[in-house]
């Protein structure tokens, strides 16, 4: 691994490990996201503690520090298999930020960004997989679960050279969400709406 590619990992944990929920949270006055709602310093939970207005703020905030670190290792032209640990570290650095006690969300937006490099077709596809699962569903976390679950394919058609990064990447979100699919399968889990009861 050259120094650079080393740099830029250091760099994109850094990246991550800055808490836009949190920030904005007590910037704000919102309950502190990692202490109310579902405990997920994410733009979801800040959805439910601090409103519509303050998730879309979270949520491009963590796809931009995703977003930044690999697009600066793209543009050095460092090779598939950095991007992708370029791309792990910024996700581990918003799972466990060096900034605030290692308790960090999902990193689903932070992924999100994270790929964009690779291309604005593949991205789009990803917003709408997560978008229509979602609507379909009322599952944040069934459309990030569904979302990297079909990641690698969606690759692997445009640009399969980046594929095994991308799965690693998948890996680790599905790993985050391990408590998440236990929850969908017993029926537990929170929808970010509630279904209207039928008369």
């Amino acid at each position: 691994m050259t120094v650079i590619a080393a740099g830029m990992i250091l760099f994109a944990y850094l990246c991550g490990s800055v808490s836009g929920a949190v920030l904005l949270c007590r910037a704000c006055g919102y309950p502190d996201p990692r202490n109310g709602g579902s405990g997920n310093p994410g733009a979801t939970n800040v959805l439910r503690v601090g409103g519509r207005l303050a998730a879309v703020a979270v949520l491009i905030f963590d796809i931009i520090k995703g977003m930044l670190p690999v697009w600066l290792a793209y543009r050095l032209y460092l090779p598939p298999f950095a991007l992708g640990l370029v791309a792990i570290a910024a996700c581990l650095g918003h799972i466990y930020p060096l900034f605030f006690q290692f308790r960090g969300g999902k990193g689903v937006a932070t992924a999100l960004g994270a790929i964009a490099p690779i291309g604005w077709d593949l991205s789009g596809l990803m917003i709408g997989t997560w978008l229509l699962t979602v609507l379909l569903s009322g599952y944040s976390s069934l459309g990030a679960i569904i979302s990297a679950l079909i990641a690698p394919f969606y690759v692997w058609w445009f640009k399969p050279q980046f594929t095994f990064p991308v799965s690693m990447l998948s890996c680790l979100i599905l790993l985050r969400h391990h408590d998440n699919i236990q929850r969908l399968w017993r029926g537990k889990e929170s929808r970010l709406w509630k279904r209207k009861k039928r008369r």
